[in-house]
Order: structure tokens, then C-alpha cells, then sequence
């Protein structure tokens, strides 16, 4: 706070008011549940209330989805040309831009992230959906012209209501990513957010209000998992299911809707490898782990959550690294230095000190850790920690924590490093630092994971498929690729000539007896 006036910086860190409470967004009204049930949002820096959200249950759910079966079947949306409503997905994201800064800090009095960080997400919102507009005047289909008897081809519609289940962290992005596709492809949406963090659904609820969207091509039902999204997941006319979020959830998620025949998309839990050679640009290896954590206050799922560390190098870069993890800012989220805010709310901060003590009665050594400062104690604050001497054995090397730890795991031989990266029960992504091009490439292919990253940290191409392996998911987002959820293909036979019929039943009845 160095230069800063007492008075300037009470207010710089200060919270907005919320201006009333988050209600439902259906049929292009805002509205309060059937039942009239409410429930808090907590702002993790205080745990203070921030405001009541409307607690949704079936009722609500099945008045959305009639919303949005009606826009798609009676209204104009899903007839729509693919560059009309590509006009309504750019009109959004510049209302985003826009609204840009008030929507960062409602991100950050509702989940804890870094203001900085926060704003980072805010663009990312406008650039999913300038991205899916550009995507959706680009859908193409396929021709099968058979000489000149038949031209067949196959094009790709939209499929009808999609429930989209949203996670708490980075709430804003992650609705969005799934909202712009399924919007651009023709299909309407009933949105469940995730009910510690409700706010940012509701004033993108408040956007779509702003530039005309049709009414009921975007509601948004908030509530609890248990309620509000069973229903939404088991309701007949609802046959697409998007859910980002953690694998249990998912398989639950999966289960409930089979009788349905439902289509699912799945973005699911992670624990994924930074792997470190010794000929690895150590500078630029030690910033990319460092990042790949606790960004985000460690609560994403493509987090490097384990160091997977050469031996002959392990005891230089684990020295650096915890030299670095001691400095990391954790502070109050407004202030533009904080690197590490609150946790999103006291539950969660309770299941990662869990893993830290797990961690120290598995044997591991925890480098870097401890209590938070006392100024800090009434919030979700979990200090940025490290453990080495860790073993892939371990609960904190197996389990998704979900929080600002990192594990570090030592290798000695290329083999040996795959078969640790490959040894849990997730497959999102994984992070190889190495000068050695054909190894990177080599090693890349062979660790199971959806996503590889070489001598980079997390960097998003929205045109390239976003998933997971094993336990971390089903299909995949980004690009054309989330189309092939959003649409079916149709396949349209068409006859050029006078192609012969067989003429079942047309012979004379005398010549048959």
C-alpha cells in the first residue's frame, strides 16, 4: 500500500452494493421462485451476505423450459439465418464489454478472484461470444452427389433446449462458453449457475434484456443441484445437458438423465502434470508452474496441481519454487497486487485444509503453508502451499483439491515420468518442459490427458477441441467442436432423375393366381 492514502485505499477495496436480489430470469422477465423460497450468497472475503437469491425447485425449472421450448418450436430463434443471429451474439458481447467492470467486480465479491484476473474473465465473456458468432457464419455441411441420379447432402440443425450447469469458479467465462455455442448453433437455453455464485448469471440475464434477445431463448434458473438442477437434467424436453463441474456431480448428472437418452457434455475434474526435464528453460518452467496453481486461487480444473519434477534438478527448482510460493501476494481481492484471494466459500475452504492436513500425515513435507494473517482470518483465505516428498500414492497426488496447492513429485527416467503423469484416475491436461522437441512430442502423446501443453502454461486457442480423458470428461468444447453437441446432423436425399422403383404389388392379380 506503499503511496497510497489511508481513505483511497479503504475505498479501492471496498465492495459495490448489490442493487437487490437475484432472481430468475424467465421468459424474458425477471421473476421470484413459484414457491417463494430464497437462500444467501456469501461474499468469501467477509463471509457477509451479499444479497438473497431466488432458490428455484421443479416448478421453476419446467416454467423455464416451456419458455424456452416455445421460443425454440413457436418463435423465431431457431428458424433464424445463421447471420441474424450471429448480429444478437455480437450485440451481447460488446453489452459485456460495456458492463465489463462492473461484471469483474461482481465476480469478485461473489467468488474471491483477483480483480485483475477478474477482468481477464470479463473479456474472455465478449470473446466467447465474438468467437461463436464468427463460428456460427461458418457452419457448413457435406455433399454426396451419386452421378446424376441423387445430390445428397447433410446439414446441421439445432437440436432444441440445452440445460447448461454451470461451476462457481470463474462463473462468468464459463456460462458464457457454453451459452454463446449453444445460442449460435439455434438452440435456446435454460442456464443453472452454480448457487455460490449466482450474481454474474444474473446480470448476464440483465444483458440479454438489454439487446432483445427473444424472449425465452436465454432463462436462467437459479437454485441448488440437488433441486433445481435434478429437475432441469430429468425434464423430458430438455434433451442437451452441458456440466462443468466435478466428477462425481458429473456421473451422478449422467445417470439421471439416461432414461431421457439425453445428449451429454461433459467438462469434468482434473489433476493434472507439469512435467520438468533437467534441459527444461528452468526461468521460464519455474513462472509456468508457479501460474498454472495458483491462478485463480488455484480453483480451476486445468490447474499443473502436480509437479512432476527430474531428480537431478529437484533440489535446485523445489528450493526456487518455494522461495517464489513464499512471495505469492494473498490478499484482499480488489486490490489490483493481490495474486491469491479467498476461497469461495467456507465449506470449500474447509475440504482443502483437510488435504493439508492429510498431506502431513501421509508423510509428505509441507515447504510452504501455515495460517493466514490474522487481518485476513474472517475471510476464505487458504495460504498458497507447496509439498514435496510426495509420492503419486498419496490422497493430495491423487485427489482434486481445488485450492492453492501444489505437490511435488520427483522422476529420474522419461518412462518413469509418463507412468506417474498416467498414474490417477483424470486425463484433462498436462504441461511438458523440455528442449528436447522429439521428446516433448513423444512424451505429449503417450501421457493420457486431453490436452498437452509444451514449454507454455495454460494458453486458450478457442479454435482447438477443450476436454478431457478418462475421468475428466465426455466430448468436447471450442470451435467447430462444440457444434457437434449443439447440432444434429440432418441428411437430405434428393432425386435428380427417374431413377427406377421396385413396383412391389403392381402385377396383374390374374397372372398371379
Amino acid at each position: 500500500m506503499s503511496g497510497v492514502h489511508p481513505t483511497e485505499a479503504k475505498e479501492r477495496l471496498a465492495f459495490d452494493p448489490i442493487s437487490g436480489p437475484a432472481l430468475h430470469f424467465i421468459d424474458g422477465q425477471f421473476v421470484e421462485s413459484a414457491e417463494g423460497g430464497w437462500f444467501d450468497t456469501l461474499n468469501p472475503t467477509t463471509n457477509e451476505v451479499l444479497t438473497r437469491v431466488a432458490e428455484g425447485t421443479a416448478s421453476d425449472v419446467d416454467r423455464a423450459v416451456e419458455a424456452a421450448y416455445r421460443a425454440f418450436h413457436e418463435g423465431p430463434w431457431g428458424r433464424m439465418s445463421a447471420k441474424e443471429r450471429a448480429r444478437y451474439l455480437v450485440h451481447i458481447a460488446d453489452a459485456i464489454e460495456r458492463h465489463g467492470e462492473e461484471l469483474a467486480r461482481l465476480e469478485v465479491a461473489d467468488t474471491g478472484l483477483p480483480i485483475a484476473q477478474a477482468r481477464g474473465q470479463a473479456a474472455r465473456a465478449a470473446e466467447n461470444f465474438r468467437f461463436f458468432a464468427e463460428m456460427a457464419t461458418r457452419m457448413t455441411g457435406e455433399t454426396f452427389p451419386v452421378g446424376e441420379q441423387f445430390l445428397n447432402y447433410a446439414i446441421r440443425v439445432p437440436v432444441g433446449v440445452a440445460g447448461l450447469i454451470t461451476p462457481w469458479n470463474t462463473p462468468l467465462m464459463l456460462a458464457t462458453w457454453k451459452i454463446a455455442p449453444c445460442l449460435a448453433a439455434g438452440n435456446t437455453a435454460v442456464l443453472k449457475p452454480a448457487e455460490w455464485s449466482p450474481l454474474t448469471a444474473t446480470k448476464l440475464a440483465e444483458i440479454v434484456q438489454e439487446v432483445d434477445l427473444p424472449p425465452g431463448v436465454f432463462n436462467v434458473v437459479h437454485g441448488f443441484g440437488e433441486v433445481a438442477g435434478d429437475a432441469l437434467v430429468k425434464h423430458p424436453k430438455v434433451p442437451l445437458i452441458s456440466f462443468t463441474g466435478e466428477t462425481v456431480t458429473g456421473r451422478t448428472i449422467m445417470k439421471n438423465g439416461a432414461d431421457g437418452l439425453k445428449r451429454f457434455s461433459m467438462e469434468l475434474g482434473g489433476k493434472s502434470p507439469v512435467v520438468v526435464f533437467a534441459d527444461a528453460d528452468l526461468d521460464r518452467a519455474l513462472d509456468a508452474v508457479v501460474f498454472g496453481v495458483y491462478s485463480l486461487n488455484g480453483e480451476r480444473c486445468t490447474a499443473g496441481s502436480r509437479l512432476l519434477v527430474q531428480d537431478s534438478i529437484r533440489d535446485e527448482f523445489e528450493a526456487r519454487l518455494a522461495e517464489r510460493v513464499k512471495r505469492i501476494r494473498l490478499g484482499h481481492p480488489l486490490d489490483p497486487e493481490t495474486e491469491v484471494g479467498p476461497l469461495i466459500h467456507p465449506e470449500h475452504k474447509r475440504r482443502v485444509e483437510q488435504y493439508l492436513d492429510i498431506g502431513q500425515r501421509e508423510g509428505a513435507t509441507m515447504a510452504v503453508g501455515g495460517p493466514v494473517p490474522q487481518e485476513l482470518a474472517r475471510g476464505n483465505f487458504v495460504r498458497p502451499t507447496l509439498f514435496v516428498n510426495v509420492r503419486n500414492h498419496m490422497r493430495i497426488a491423487q485427489e482434486e483439491i481445488f485450492g492453492p496447492v501444489l505437490v511435488s513429485i520427483p522422476f529420474h527416467t522419461e518412462e518413469e515420468a509418463i507412468q506417474i503423469a498416467n498414474g490417477v484416475q483424470y486425463g484433462l491436461a498436462a504441461y511438458i518442459w523440455t528442449r528436447d522437441l522429439e521428446r516433448a512430442h513423444r512424451v505429449a502423446r503417450r501421457i493420457e490427458s486431453g490436452m498437452a501443453w509444451i514449454n507454455s502454461q495454460n494458453v486458450r486457442d478457442l479454435r482447438t477441441p477443450f476436454g478431457g480423458m478418462k475421468q475428466s470428461g465426455v466430448g468436447r468444447e471450442g470451435g467447430h467442436y462444440s457444434f457437434e453437441f449443439y447440432t444434429e446432423w440432418k441428411t437430405v436425399h434428393v432425386a435428380l432423375g427417374q431413377h427406377p422403383i421396385p413396383r412391389f404389388g403392381a402385377s396383374d392379380a390374374k397372372t398371379r393366381s
